[in-house]
């Protein structure tokens, strides 16, 4: 009976021994912690780089508030995978059409990320009536120069909307002094965000206490930001087809009225749906243009629809 008591303890001590290497080898050493985390669906903390920043203007995470805010915004939207697979693949669609815009104004390229988070790159539609993808008020786009009635409203033309922007964000900046404040305006206006500075006596965007949504709003920019730029880093696997496209167009000038956009879609081989995909601007079946403007009416190039 000892040989087996022996025996007992021997395998019980190697089965203990074992589970232990087996523990000591499936740790997660900050070797693998990274490829796990591509891997599988568990969920992990997230290492925020030491040098974020928004439009060249550094993040001050050495801050702890900061530092905790950041790593907020960075978790919420990682770990939001649906909603993030979808902006790799619309920004494949839509970041070609805003970047040379932005470009073109002198506006840093990191803005096209506020596009990001105004709307899902969608022609949203929010509950104070801002719409498009850069969520324009209708008083603010007319000041911009955009038309806006019920027949035409081009804040649903992402060119022309992209344009107006660049127009309020290059004017914030010149009256706040910063791009991070410029962003910031662009969620709670010139007027609020200069208040603020002067109520609490200070100059940095990362210095002032504001609500909810633009104490956050700068955070989330740049968390998409990060996200967007390194997909593998934050567990995002796809591949270069599983992207949304550009579909190519050419413009058809128009400066006469317009009675039927049915009928004007088959003169150039498409139906109405597509015609309205490609210009949401054109709010009604027909166009009215009383005034003759000249207008420019996007129309798929042959192949890009099968029919």
């Amino acid at each position: 009976m000892k040989w087996i008591k022996n025996l007992l303890a021997f395998v019980g001590l190697f089965a203990v021994v074992s589970l232990f290497v087996y523990a000591m080898q499936d740790a997660p050493t900050d070797e693998n912690f990274e490829k796990k985390l591509v891997n599988d669906y568990n969920v992990y903390a997230l290492q925020i780089p030491d040098d974020l920043d928004f439009a060249k203007e550094a993040m001050p995470l050495e801050n702890p508030d900061i530092y905790e805010r950041m790593d907020r915004e960075l978790l919420v939207n990682t770990y939001w995978q649906s909603n993030g697979l979808l902006m790799f693949k619309r920004a494949r669609k839509y970041f070609p059409v805003i970047e040379p815009i932005l470009k073109k104004h002198g506006i840093p390229e990191d803005f096209k990320y506020l596009a990001v988070i105004e709307s899902g790159l969608t022609n949203a539609v929010s509950p104070a009536g801002a719409r498009g993808f850069w969520q324009i008020m209708k008083d603010t786009g007319r000041e911009l120069g955009l038309e806006i009635n019920d027949n035409v409203d081009e804040r649903y033309n992402l060119e022309l909307a992209t344009e107006a922007a660049c127009q309020y964000l290059k004017n914030s900046k010149e009256r706040l002094g910063s791009w991070t404040l410029a962003a910031a305006a662009y969620n709670a206006g010139e007027f609020g965000i200069k208040k603020e500075l002067e109520r609490q006596n200070v100059k940095d965007y990362y210095d002032l206490l504001l609500g909810e949504e633009t104490g956050r709003y700068v955070f989330r920019i740049v968390a998409l930001k990060e996200i967007l730029n390194h997909p593998d880093k934050y567990g995002f696997n796809f591949r270069e087809k599983d992207l949304y496209k550009p579909i190519p167009t050419y413009k058809v000038e128009v400066d006469t009225a317009v009675t039927d956009f049915t009928k004007f879609a088959d003169d150039y081989g498409i139906n109405y749906k597509i015609l309205k995909i490609h210009n949401p601007w054109l709010r009604e079946k027909h166009l009215n243009n009383k005034s003759n403007k000249q207008y420019f009416i996007e129309i798929p190039k042959t192949g890009s629809y099968v029919n």
